[in-house]
């Protein structure tokens, strides 16, 4: 598995990824995402701010994350002090034919690679009350459950906020 930035000639099979994965997450209780989001656009910015990895596998792109210090206003409602820096990841989806392998992780692990890369201490990350998946990866990987929180976003949906904290030796 290769883990490196996203180049546009990937948002073919990240768009794909995407509509693969939705029908899923929905029939899961999942309705975080839809045909509006995340989209192509969402995607090229990504791209174009270097904050867009994939996981690749057999050239094909078996995960995608946007790696940013993006923080939603409402991490607040979990009780984290948003003005404090730090690496968040969004948009996280493990391509269908590659689940269980590992690749969500891996997108995780080069989050907290940047995060030492840059001299960030802290890493947050967002997900739907319903998905299962990553409730149990998160604190596998050493994130802490911070809260439950709403989006704006989202309007209707929950959301559980996790953290997890480094030190740069």
């Amino acid at each position: 598995m290769i883990i490196r930035l996203a180049t546009f000639n990937d948002i073919p099979q990240i768009l794909t990824l995407v509509s693969n994965v939705i029908p899923t997450m929905k029939a899961a209780g999942n309705f975080q995402w839809n045909d509006d989001y995340p989209n192509k656009e969402v995607f090229t910015k990504d791209i174009d701010l270097n904050q867009l990895w994939v996981a690749e596998i057999d050239r094909a792109v078996a995960g995608v994350a946007a790696i940013t210090t993006d923080q939603d206003a409402e991490y607040a409602q979990a009780g984290l002090d948003i003005t404090e820096t730090a690496i968040v990841t969004h948009r996280l989806a493990v391509n269908i034919n590659y689940q269980g392998r590992g690749v969500a992780a891996a997108l995780l692990i080069q989050a907290e690679q940047e995060a030492i890369r840059r001299g960030i201490n802290t890493l947050r990350i967002d997900t739907n009350i319903a998905n299962q998946a990553t409730q149990k990866l998160f604190p596998k990987l050493g994130y802490v459950l911070a809260g439950e929180i709403s989006l704006d976003l989202r309007p209707g949906l929950r959301f559980l906020c996790y953290e997890k904290r480094i030190n740069h030796n």
